[in-house]
């Protein structure tokens, strides 16, 4: 048997560089390259393989663990899941550091390759700087908590172990059913160390993503539930997109008069302009879709994991009668809610199901005028809230408004947290599938500028904006200069409301004064901080790690701004102050939270009452 002296670094990255995955006949590339910072414990292991033994892989360096892992969960993303960045660090708080964007990942269903060091295996040098010392068992480090937050985790104790742990992490991040965060541990010293490989493990290797087909006992189901009902909703989630199913949910919709009602991660899967797609579901859903959802006696679930805010936290549908169809690669999705499972790829499971509907003759029980009169309302609202004028300052939405109107068609938007994803998801209207990029599974504050880096690296032909608060740019925003450093350019247009202001919106819509969520100096008077807004220069901030910058204070600054930013050649940052408060609400959609039943302020006692009521009010499902 021939075989390859390497160290396990050195053979880990041959492996990766010589992984394809094959879809629809089509290879590509498994692994683009690997993203970095180094410290101790990969600086003289991986660090070295990369250095002089990386192949075809690129490296990226990046400037924090979690903005790097954002934005590797970015771009796979972006890339439909078909290709990934892994992501290596150093021991204890390096590695700790990723462990929130592995989160994100493996909530949103988005495979990334995480590298953490990890103690000496050999236990000689001990404890080793940055080492987690547990008393009471010393086989755990700072890299046990991935074990949660991993779709699978391992841990490399001896260099011959890398080849089960390769082939299984290659399994699980390819696997749409499974996909997520994939952790291998790599203790420091055995990744320096050597071991004969068979040269056979480094063979070029395809992994084909086949099209899961639905089983047509599960489709028949379907079909027979679906005949005894008459107002049917689609609810289109993020696996429309990764199925790259939309010609066939557009199809399935015209076919069978079905309206067609979006998540976040949905989102861009039909025009916004179609004639069924009735926008955003939920919380922050639209008039149109919220109404329809409220009346459906069935919910075609495709693609998505039904979060508590597509559901209104289970309120949104109304209808006593209400059952569920769930189309969803994987099992643990496609059971929820009781629903009807046909467990399959979002693009077979409906055109199966469509192919049954045609051969009996189905068509829902709408009347398309009334689909299209609630989508002409709502379509009125978004225009009214585009144009709002507000005396007192410049207004989200007629922020917002102005972005819509200056971007190309093909431009691709990232945001995350705060009031913009409700904002986004209402009122934003993409035209083409994949324009739409919002990372609302975690909804993690930070995503934003590493997300749209990483969608610039899938997408390097398409502008892309980081749609960003100042709270979230605040606790990261160092992957700007990553993006910079790589030439990729990102335009971020930073929305300057003086603070966490849609958590300060939560607390007064639930009995509050409103409390530690705006960005107010503290007062000498009152010992809080009640105090005037702090005056945080966001655009010179850019402009000092080499970015260029621009402020617009208005409408007409604004598209000046989105003129000028689009003729730059390098990453540019708008900062838009906005007036609080401004933002979108409601659209007769629900959120449960906890909400104090003993409280000193008669306010919060009165809003836990009515919570409580709602609550009541909800069909347990």
């Amino acid at each position: 048997m021939s075989t390859i002296r390497l160290t396990m670094a050195q053979a880990l990255l041959r492996f990766l560089d010589n992984q394809y995955v094959s879809v629809d006949g089509k290879e590509i590339k498994f692994v683009k390259g690997v993203m970095g910072i180094f410290g101790h414990g990969n600086v003289t292991g991986i660090g070295e393989a990369l250095e002089n033994s990386a192949g075809d892989l690129a490296y990226i360096q990046g400037k924090n663990e979690q903005g790097m892992v954002h934005a590797a969960a970015a771009f796979a993303k972006q890339s439909n899941r078909h290709q990934i960045y892994a992501c290596t660090s150093s021991i204890g708080p390096g590695a700790l550091n990723m462990i929130t964007a592995a989160a994100t990942a493996t909530v949103n269903r988005i495979p990334v390759l995480l590298l953490p060091s990890d103690n000496f295996a050999s236990r000689q040098p001990d404890p080793v700087l940055q080492q987690l010392e547990v008393a009471s068992d010393y086989t755990v480090s700072a890299n046990e908590p991935f074990k949660p937050v991993s779709k699978y985790w391992d841990r490399i104790v001896r260099p011959e172990q890398l080849m089960t742990a390769a082939v299984q992490a290659i399994r699980v991040l390819t696997d749409p059913a499974e996909t997520g965060a994939v952790t291998l541990a790599l203790p420091q010293d055995v990744q320096a160390e050597a071991y004969d490989y068979p040269a056979a493990f480094f063979d070029r290797k395809v992994h084909y993503i086949d099209r899961k087909p639905p089983s047509m006992d599960a489709i028949q189901r379907a079909v027979q539930l679906m005949n005894i009902k008459k107002k049917p909703l689609i609810i289109a989630g993020g696996g429309v997109l990764y199925s790259s199913a939309t010609r066939e949910l557009t199809a399935f919709a015209e076919t069978f008069h079905i309206p067609v009602a979006e998540t976040q991660a949905g989102k861009s899967a039909l025009p916004w302009n179609h004639p069924l797609n009735t926008g955003a579901v939920g919380v922050t859903g639209t008039l149109a879709a919220n109404r329809l959802a409220r009346e459906a006696d069935l919910i075609i679930g495709v693609g998505t994991r039904y979060s508590d805010f597509t559901t209104s936290s289970k309120s949104a549908f109304g209808n006593p009668d209400v059952q569920f169809i769930n189309i969803n690669v994987s099992g643990f999705d496609s059971f929820k809610l009781n629903g009807a499972a046909i467990t399959a790829d979002a693009r077979e499971g409906l055109l199966s199901l469509h192919a049954a509907l045609e051969a009996d003759q189905y068509r829902s029980g709408y009347d398309l005028s009334d689909i299209q009169t609630l989508k002409q309302e709502w379509d009125r609202e978004v225009d009214r809230l585009y144009a709002a004028e507000n005396e007192a300052g410049f207004a989200q939405t007629r922020a917002l408004g102005v972005i819509q109107e200056s971007l190309d068609p093909s431009s691709i938007i990232v945001c995350a947290a705060g009031s913009l994803p409700g904002d986004l998801h209402r009122l934003w209207r993409p035209a083409e599938p994949k324009t739409y990029h919002m990372e609302y599974g975690f909804s993690c504050m930070g995503y934003e500028i590493a997300g749209a880096f990483g969608a610039a690296l899938a997408e390097p032909d398409r502008e892309v904006y980081a749609v960003v608060g100042d709270g979230s740019y605040l606790m990261l925003h160092s992957e700007l200069v990553t993006s910079l450093q790589e030439g990729r350019k990102i335009t971020v247009l930073l929305f300057d409301n003086h603070g966490f202001q849609c958590i300060h919106n939560l607390q007064r819509g639930h009995g509050s004064d409103g409390f530690g969520n705006e960005f107010r100096f503290r007062s000498p008077e009152t010992g809080k901080l009640t105090g005037n807004y702090m005056p945080i220069d966001f655009s010179a901030h850019a402009r000092s790690l080499g970015a260029k910058s621009y402020k617009a204070n208005n409408a007409l600054e604004l598209k000046d701004a989105l003129n000028k930013a689009k003729r730059e050649t390098v990453t540019t940052l708008i900062e838009i102050p906005v007036l609080p408060g401004t933002g979108t609400v409601g659209y007769e959609s629900w959120w449960n939270v906890g909400v104090p039943e003993v409280s000193v302020s008669d306010k919060v006692t009165k809003a836990s009452e009515e919570m409580n009521e709602r609550i009541r009010n909800v069909k347990l499902l």
